[in-house]
Formats: C-alpha cells, sequence, structure tokens
C-alpha cells in the first residue's frame, strides 16, 4: 500500500489520532497537510513527521470557519496542486449531564465536531469532482452509535457526522470519490491516559478484546479506506472497538 505522489489533509491532526494518522501517511509516501489551532503544536508535528522521513506542511485554522477552510484548501492547491484524501478528525467534548450542560457548551461541540466537517468536506469536494476521485474518511465515535451518561452533545455530533458521510457519498459515488466513517472506541491516547485505574477498569470490562485500542489501529484504518484497495467502499461506518458495541 503506497500514497506516492498522493496529498493528504488531515484536520486536528496535531495530537492524538489524528496526528497518528498523518504520520502513517506519511510513512506511506504521502505529502500530510497538518491543520490545527496551535501553529506551535502543528512545526512540532510536521517536524517529528520530516525527521522520520516524511513529507508534510501545515496550515492553522479554525475547523469551523469556512472561510478559513477554503484558505487552507485554496493554499494546498497552489502549493501542490491536488488533493487527494481528506480526513476529518478534528473534535472536541466538553462533557455534562443535559440538565447541567450549557448551550455553548453543546453549540461549540456541534460546530467542531460536525459543522467542521461539513466546513472542509464542502470545499475539498469541489477539487475532487474536478479531478474525478478521491478518499474523505470523517471520524465519528462508537458514542454516535449508543450515546453516552454526560455526552449527549457529543454523541449527537459524532451521529451526525455518520448521517452526513452516508448523505454525502451519496451525492459523490458517480465521480469516482468515496466516502467513509471510522467510529472508534476508546483508544490509548493523553485523554484516556488521564482516566483513573477504577475509570479505566470499568471500560476494559466492556470491552470484549479486554484492551484499549491503539492510535495506530484507526490510522491503519484509514490508510485502508483511503486506498485503491478499498475503491467500491463507500458511506459505510467502520466501527473499532474491540467488540464493545457487539
Amino acid at each position: 500500500m503506497t500514497f506516492q505522489d498522493k496529498v493528504a489533509i488531515v484536520t486536528g491532526s496535531t495530537r492524538g489520532i489524528g496526528k497518528g494518522i498523518a504520520a502513517a501517511f506519511a510513512k506511506q509516501g504521502a505529502t500530510v497537510i497538518v491543520t490545527g489551532r496551535s501553529e506551535e503544536s502543528a512545526q512540532k508535528t510536521v517536524s517529528e513527521i520530516q525527521q522520520n522521513g516524511g513529507t508534510a506542511d501545515y496550515f492553522v485554522g479554525d475547523v469551523t470557519n469556512g472561510e478559513i477552510a477554503q484558505e487552507i484548501t485554496a493554499k494546498v492547491l497552489d502549493k501542490y496542486n491536488r488533493i487527494d484524501i481528506l480526513i476529518n478528525n478534528a473534535g472536541i467534548t466538553k462533557d455534562n449531564l443535559l440538565l447541567r450542560m450549557s448551550e455553548d457548551d453543546f453549540d461549540d461541540v456541534i460546530r467542531i465536531n460536525l459543522k467542521g466537517v461539513f466546513n472542509f468536506t464542502k470545499v475539498v469536494a469541489k477539487v475532487m469532482l474536478k479531478a474525478k476521485q478521491g478518499s474523505i474518511i470523517n471520524i465519528s465515535s462508537v458514542i454516535g452509535i449508543t450515546g453516552n451518561v454526560g455526552q449527549a452533545n457529543y454523541a449527537a455530533s459524532k451521529a451526525g457526522v455518520i448521517g452526513f458521510t452516508k448523505s454525502v457519498a451519496k451525492e459523490l459515488a458517480s465521480r469516482g470519490i468515496t466516502v467513509n466513517a471510522i467510529a472508534p472506541g476508546y483508544i490509548q491516547t493523553d485523554m484516556t491516559a488521564e482516566m483513573t485505574d477504577k475509570a479505566q477498569s470499568e471500560i476494559l470490562d466492556k470491552i470484549p478484546m479486554n484492551r484499549l485500542g491503539a492510535v495506530d489501529d484507526i490510522a491503519k484504518a484509514c490508510l485502508f479506506l483511503a486506498s485503491e484497495e478499498a475503491n467500491y467502499i463507500t458511506g459505510q461506518t467502520l466501527v473499532i472497538d474491540g467488540g464493545m458495541t457487539i
């Protein structure tokens, strides 16, 4: 599997799952465009990729701003003349029980997790339509399928990503563009590392494989869905959760 001469944009790729996805595509020969809100973090990620022999660049911006999405896309096109892969990964959590959740906390999560996917997909899809090829992968969550106490905003945003994926897949399929979603379960990142031992134990009890997923598990799935081997797969949601939602 190689992505030589391909250009991949990965939103929210300065840490966690997004950073792992960016590194995986760079390792397979793609030119990776790192995006995030912190220039320092973006520079650090690009530097790490380059030190490992990969090719990467970065553009800083807020995914909730449609104009920023247009600007970043235009800059990538101006510099690299193509966009082959889009990974919509940027996301946040602002957890609370429904009766305690503020409107701002609800709106912020929807804006970043769902509207951000809309903003980048809309502008990048225009590029892919002209090229009559491309792969879009949206990072959802098992919480968007099962729901979770204290995460009504997050669950709504991630369920929305799945519905969005199915609709856009139908719109773009005839032009050779695949659109799929990945729904990770609990993945070992900085966020899960902050959980108490008790919380981690309770989660592991729900996972038949009895372990948290690795960032690499998600990155490898992205590589497959963006590859030629998956060019007849579209509109699907790939659940990667160790069997948690069986």
